[in-house]
């Protein structure tokens, strides 16, 4: 069994940083790409980074230069330094990744609330 488990969520002002942990447990084998993801009430889920195994980043335009995704794979644990805050910004951060464990499967975790405000 595989579990992704976020930390780091919180309430901060405008302007503002906050960085998130997602800590991958159980029994795994590799873990390939990891990302981050959020959601807003009403709204699908969208994707905010990722990362390969290699370190290979990719960005959500509104994130790009505020954000950057991090991986320590020793740690099997990936990371979102999130700086000059927005309102927008205000989600539930998911956690994903592919794992394998017996076999390579896709794994949430249970997500983080992040809320900007003043």
């Amino acid at each position: 069994q595989v579990q992704l488990v976020e930390s780091g969520g919180g309430l901060v002002q405008p302007g503002g940083s906050l960085r998130l942990s997602c800590a991958a447990s159980g029994s795994i084998f590799s873990i390939a790409d990891m990302g981050w993801y959020r959601q807003v009430p009403g709204k699908q889920r969208e994707l905010v980074a990722t990362i390969s195994g290699a370190g290979r980043t990719n960005y959500a335009d509104s994130v790009k230069g505020r954000f950057t995704i991090s991986r320590d794979n020793a740690k099997n644990t990936v990371y979102l330094q999130m700086n000059s805050l927005k309102p927008e910004d205000t989600a539930v951060y998911y956690c994903n990744g592919n794992v394998k464990s017996t076999s390579w499967s896709n794994y949430w975790g249970q997500g983080t609330q992040v809320t900007v405000s003043s």
